[in-house]
């Protein structure tokens, strides 16, 4: 299990966060180098948003590292510098940066609809760093493939809300066909089964 933590609060609030996540058996964390009250990376300048300093984000790697308890705990640093319209040189000077500070991997960020500036980051990227792992969410370049993105370095693609974004328009449909029928039978066709539905959680059947 990966938890996306925002920015992770302050140093003291993310090193006890860190061991937290830890004992309840979490893989690993993301935080992001922005500061303030969150916003969505999406909405990039329409928004305001701030970037954490370099100095001070590697200070809550080093010290989100410093507290686990295990190796197996992994932090992915998350780089919100092309969201932001700071340039690709400044995206790859926080990933090597926050590396260097202990990042287990590295997540690139983007809300253009080509994914080009993904993969010359990448590409760079790779020129220096060959084993540090990068994490990708391709929300808005969605033409590109998982193999594609594998080809050129990539080891965690994230598929961020599909699944919400895909059951919202069902649970309208289904409810426009009730409101409009007074019954729920025409909304049969779209909806799981109760059987399905009961053996979704094979303990339900029990129960």
């Amino acid at each position: 299990m990966i938890v996306d933590a925002d920015n992770g609060g302050l140093v003291e609030h993310f090193k006890f966060m860190v061991r937290s996540l830890e004992r309840l058996g979490v893989s690993a964390v993301i935080i992001e180098d922005k500061i303030g009250t969150k916003r969505n990376s999406l909405f990039g300048t329409e928004r305001k948003q701030t970037q954490d300093t370099i100095e001070n984000f590697c200070k809550k790697i080093s010290g989100g590292k410093n507290s686990q308890v295990t190796k197996d705990f992994m932090i992915i640093a998350r780089v919100e510098s092309l969201i932001l319209k700071q340039g690709q040189e400044d995206a790859l000077k926080r990933a090597f940066a926050y590396v260097n500070a202990g990042a287990d991997a590295i997540m690139i960020h983007s809300k253009e609809k080509s994914p080009d500036e993904i993969i010359s980051f990448v590409k760079e990227f790779r020129k220096k760093d060959t084993h540090t792992p990068l994490v990708v969410v391709p929300s808005t370049y969605n033409s590109i493939t998982e193999d594609e993105l594998i080809s050129i370095g990539v080891n965690i693609v994230i598929y961020a809300n599909h699944l919400l974004r895909s059951a919202y328009p069902s649970m309208i449909s289904a409810a426009e066909s009730i409101l409009k029928n007074q019954r729920s039978l025409e909304a049969d066709d779209i909806c799981l089964s109760i059987k399905e539905v009961l053996t979704l959680i094979p303990c339900m059947e029990d129960c």
